[in-house]
């Protein structure tokens, strides 16, 4: 990577763009902004005397936990994800336009949804994801499930790098008994409350299948981390944003996701059971559930934490309850 992206070095910057040929005749940058909280890469909103759009890098480690290696080559994968779903406009309309993609340096040049916030604001009491916006969600996974087959696609996207750290933070970290991370540290007593689940050699076991399961290739384009930090509230709608753990594998771990971050949020039941219904393309219901229990789980005893407004008491009983979704 020879060019590195920073918000206090325009001109640097606006030499590159140009050239890359990513700015128009006459355009001239003013202001770089960050445009919210990230995880995995350095983004930021660039605004020119013409036009904003924005800005991203994946470095060769996660942003939000520097110490954390992570595989650049995602902002090319993210690129062929946003390339393929050009093909179905319902997709595309409901995803930020790919402007550009400079695979030497990591970088991507997407277009500016405006003001908006994600979706976290669901994991305060009180807070609802409204209809409509479930039923977007819904057909967008539909879409993105039925209409891309590994089958029949002339890109296979197998992002084997990304898989394997998200399989380590999904399925091997939160179960081990010293990983270093206090889990006091999020909330008094959540150590002791995780314990037992580190300790269960027949939970962890059926864990481990079920990593395995993942790393395998599969028959649908996942966007692979299909939770509300990844929607945007938009004047446009809900938009579906950051696919760089996509891959081609079971449209169960996308749905398991969907329903694992609807619980924690503590969504209607009339919501959860609207997903099972609604989503009518042929799904392992006993693979469905067990992904949904490790989701949950590796979300309150892992590494990546979420702003869950939950007691101990209620965060142990979604434990209980992932638990019997993983066992069966």
């Amino acid at each position: 990577m020879k060019f590195v992206l920073h918000q206090n070095e325009l001109p640097a910057l606006q030499q590159h763009l140009r050239q890359k040929g990513w700015l128009q005749t006459g355009e001239q940058l003013q202001a770089a902004s960050i445009p919210g909280a990230g995880n995995m890469n350095y983004t930021l909103r660039i605004h020119t005397n013409q036009r904003t759009f924005i800005l991203k890098q994946a470095r060769d480690y996660v942003e939000k936990y520097p110490q954390i290696p992570a595989p650049a080559e995602r902002a090319r994968i993210e690129g062929q994800y946003y390339r393929l779903i050009e093909q179905d406009a319902a997709l595309a309309a409901c995803s930020p336009a790919l402007l550009g993609v400079d695979e030497a340096n990591c970088l991507l040049m997407l277009e500016d949804l405006g003001t908006s916030s994600d979706y976290t604001f669901l994991y305060r009491k009180g807070e609802t994801l409204g209809w409509e916006d479930l039923q977007a969600l819904l057909e967008y996974a539909m879409q993105l499930h039925g209409r891309f087959k590994a089958d029949v696609q002339p890109v296979s996207i197998t992002n084997r790098k990304m898989r394997a750290l998200n399989a380590e933070h999904i399925f091997h970290y939160p179960f081990l008994e010293e990983n270093g991370f206090d889990l006091d540290t999020v909330l008094p007593g959540l150590q002791q409350l995780a314990m037992p689940y580190k300790q269960d050699t027949r939970l962890k076991a059926a864990v481990q299948a079920l990593s395995k399961h993942y790393l395998e290739d599969g028959p649908s384009l996942l966007h692979g981390d299909y939770y509300p930090g990844s929607w945007l509230k938009t004047a446009r709608g809900i938009m579906v944003i950051d696919p760089e753990f996509c891959f081609f594998g079971p449209p169960e771990f996308d749905l398991s996701v969907l329903l694992a971050h609807l619980k924690m949020a503590q969504q209607p039941a009339e919501s959860l059971q609207h997903v099972l219904s609604y989503y009518h393309l042929p799904l392992q219901q006993d693979l469905l559930h067990a992904l949904t229990g490790v989701e949950i789980m590796r979300r309150i005893i892992g590494l990546a934490q979420l702003p869950l407004d939950l007691s101990l008491e209620e965060r142990g009983g979604l434990l209980a309850e992932a638990r019997q979704l993983i066992l069966g």
